[in-house]
């Protein structure tokens, strides 16, 4: 969500999708490691190819998973919601 669409919510809006959200940074760690260790797993098998790509796939995805979760904390901070 961009940051324009997150200034139109209102408080309750952006508070609960804050609550949505909201995920442990740990797990996050864990599974991009985990995504991480497949692709080394991969290239040392020598097996440069398409099922490679899947796990940067989803390593992008929670990485922009956090962009978005860092938009709304500031926009929540801004609005002295949190």
């Amino acid at each position: 969500m961009k940051q324009e669409e997150l200034s139109e919510l209102t408080d309750q809006e952006l508070l609960d999708k804050a609550q949505t959200m909201k995920s442990s940074p740990i797990t996050d760690a864990v599974f991009i490691g985990f995504l991480i260790g497949i692709i080394i797993y991969s290239i040392l098998n020598n097996s440069l190819g398409f099922f490679t790509l899947i796990p940067l796939f989803f390593i992008y995805k929670l990485f922009d998973k956090s962009k978005n979760y860092k938009a709304l904390e500031k926009i929540l901070k801004e609005r002295n919601l949190k």
